[in-house]
């Protein structure tokens, strides 16, 4: 699907928002200012929670809703020599909440392994988002 704006990046996020619950896994992948963080602001949304910014320098965000969010940023701890280690050292409930990790690479898969991949692509102001659903829960999956 083609995404034209910010508004639009965050609306598709409020809609993928309506389907999770405790224990889901969204990964966004795409390049530097694809959206990731818009996308995130409309899942965030969809919870009722309002103010979200971008987790790059505390790798993880963690939101107080029904159910509660935590958004990551995966980028430093895959630098680090054992990123589940240090993932579990960030203490987080994530059994219990919705997990939104961006460039979680090959660590989303140690984290779960049913999750909703976010891939969005940026050759201009168009974004192209796509869906890959890995596990039964995620197969199919579109908005």
């Amino acid at each position: 699907m083609k995404i034209d704006s910010a508004e639009a990046m965050q609306e598709l996020g409020r809609k993928i928002g309506a389907h999770l619950k405790v224990g889901d896994v969204v990964a966004l992948v795409g390049p530097l200012g694809a959206g990731k963080t818009e996308l995130t602001k409309g899942i965030a949304a969809a919870f009722g929670i309002e103010d979200v910014t971008s987790p790059t320098f505390v790798i993880a965000r963690s939101y107080r809703s029904n159910p509660p969010l935590i958004h990551m940023d995966a980028y430093r701890l895959l630098a680090g020599a054992n990123p589940l280690y240090e993932l579990e050292d960030l203490d987080l409930d994530a059994e219990k909440a919705v997990i939104i990790i961006e460039w979680g690479g090959e660590l989303v898969e140690q984290i779960s392994n049913q999750y909703l991949e976010v891939n969005i692509n940026r050759d201009s102001d168009v974004r192209e988002v796509t869906f890959v659903g890995h596990g039964s829960r995620w197969q199919g999956f579109s908005v």
